[in-house]
């Protein structure tokens, strides 16, 4: 069973950082594709970012030129720093992973961005 933790959610105002992180339980060579979604209340889910196993990695048009993921393989972590952020952006953000036809999630992470 794979277990992904997410981390580093918070309150912030707008124009602020965050860095959220996703700690999976194994090497995350075993997936295919990682990466981070998000849901805000009334919305479905909706791709922010992701980051293959090899190849470039893909950013929602709305977080273009703000957020950047990464990954860090000796920690089995990925991370999701976000910049410049907007009331916009706030939501529960979710870490996911993909093995072939096995897809993993965390529990969430709330991101609230208001003054």
């Amino acid at each position: 069973q794979v277990q992904l933790v997410e981390s580093g959610g918070g309150l912030v105002q707008p124009g602020g950082s965050l860095r959220l992180s996703c700690a999976a339980s194994r090497s995350i060579f075993d997936f295919n594709r990682m990466g981070w979604y998000r849901q805000a209340p009334g919305k479905e889910r909706e791709l922010v970012a992701t980051m293959p196993s090899s190849g470039s990695t893909n950013l929602a048009d709305s977080v273009k030129g703000r957020f950047t993921i990464s990954r860090d393989n000796a920690k089995n972590t990925v991370y999701l720093q976000m910049n410049s952020l907007k009331p916009e952006d706030t939501a529960v953000y979710y870490c996911n992973a993909q093995a072939f036809t096995s897809v993993y999630w965390g529990q969430g992470t709330q991101v609230t961005v208001s003054s």
